[in-house]
């Protein structure tokens, strides 16, 4: 599912490894800029931070409790960082 643009993250005790040494909780993903889709019972759907992107507009329910796994493009390292950011 994911290309050399993006990196799986695994769901591990309700947190993904967001970068090598920081663990964040995986309901922030829902809100991330980075965040693709999400892995939940077995389908891959669109994340809700893509919902503000018109191309990319989706309405997928996520239930980010069940996620097992997160596509996220930030490849470059910068972490978490909300869409509240880029929407405001």
């Amino acid at each position: 599912m994911n290309d050399n643009k993006s990196r799986i993250l695994e769901v591990e005790v309700g947190k993904v490894l967001c970068l090598p040494k920081k663990r964040e909780p995986v309901e922030k993903c829902i809100f991330c800029v980075h965040s693709k889709k999400i892995h939940e019972a077995g389908v891959w759907k669109i994340s809700p931070a893509r919902a503000y992107c018109v191309l990319n507009r989706s309405d997928d329910k996520v239930n980010i409790e069940k996620a097992d796994a997160i596509e996220c493009d930030d490849i470059k390292g910068e972490g978490y960082r909300s869409i509240l950011n880029v929407i405001s």
